[in-house]
């Protein structure tokens, strides 16, 4: 959902920026995107942090067979802590960056850009801290939103086959249960593999610009920002799609999602007897974001008259 805020929202701005030189929305959007866009990097690196701790409990769980479903109210707690920390931790670029303007000296044209420069008519002691932000953003930026999610998923990782052991893993291979188990590893390693491969260029950037080429143009740090934000967006738009492919229980229900939206949720026989079937088998199969399958459920009777 954050990605497609991302792509819904930041998108079009950044675009109509480059072509038209204005800023859309002025002086909110250019608060607003790099508040969005480092919240979706702390939505991501908290969802990793999350997801190999869960991963490691279940694989060094010793009844993970019988272990309980996780019920809703405990996983929506879990997200509500991971969105309001990461919108917590990118309050300050709200206050970092603002509206400028500049003219062309070749064309004569006014153009509209966003800089960062923390506002002279905040209070001194929240102005302080913006510019203490500054400072270190570089740093926080490549330890909490890439060093973090990427070292955090491998160690899990690491420990979680280090603590089963070759035993446990090759009788868990047979079980679907470990089939599932194993399933879930590879999609969390994808999804951190493909966030490590965006997020390296900014970060690159960053280190390079910051001590090795203090006198870069104006227009090549414009250059490489908007590549930055294009890694990002590029992001934004393969993770749900590699979810919900590798995710098979996930993108199943997605579609049937799509279809039921499609065909307008029409009461026939057919619609009905094929939504039964296919939520038959929805539930009977195990779904690899539990530890547990779900129960086989009663046999659906199919409604109507005998006419």
């Amino acid at each position: 959902f954050w990605d497609f805020l991302i792509l819904f929202f930041c998108l079009p701005v950044v675009i109509f920026n480059e072509i038209t030189k204005k800023r859309l929305l002025g002086d909110v959007s250019c608060r607003i995107v790099p508040f969005m866009e480092v919240s979706s990097l702390g939505v991501t690196t908290f969802s990793l942090c999350a997801l190999g701790i869960d991963r490691f409990h279940a694989a060094t769980s010793p009844q993970a067979s019988t272990r309980p479903i996780e019920q809703c109210q405990s996983i929506i707690a879990k997200l509500a802590v991971i969105w309001v920390g990461s919108m917590t931790l990118s309050v300050p670029e709200i206050l970092l960056w603002q509206l400028a303007r500049d003219t062309s000296p070749v064309s004569g044209v006014m153009s509209e850009f966003c800089t960062m420069k923390p506002s002279s008519n905040l209070p001194e002691s929240i102005y302080s801290l913006v510019l203490t932000y500054q400072n270190a953003r570089m740093w926080w930026y490549f330890g909490c939103y890439f060093c973090l999610p990427v070292l955090f998923t491998v160690s899990c990782q690491l420990v979680t086959r280090r603590v089963r052991g070759p035993d446990k893993k090759g009788e868990s291979r047979g079980s679907k249960q470990g089939q599932a188990e194993g399933h879930l590893n590879c999609t969390i390693i994808a999804l951190t593999v493909i966030y490590g491969l965006c997020t390296t260029p900014e970060n690159v950037c960053n280190i390079v610009v910051a001590y090795m080429s203090p006198d870069v143009s104006k227009q090549t740090l414009d250059l490489l920002n908007l590549i930055n934000q294009f890694f990002l967006f590029f992001k934004c738009s393969v993770t749900p799609v590699l979810l919900l492919c590798l995710c098979r229980p996930l993108g199943q229900a997605f579609m049937d999602c799509c279809c039921c939206c499609c065909e307008g949720c029409g009461p026939d026989g057919s619609s009905s007897e094929s939504s039964a079937d296919s939520k038959l088998k929805t539930e009977m199969s195990s779904s690899i974001f539990f530890d547990k399958p779900r129960e086989t459920p009663p046999p659906l009777l199919a409604l109507g008259t005998p006419c």
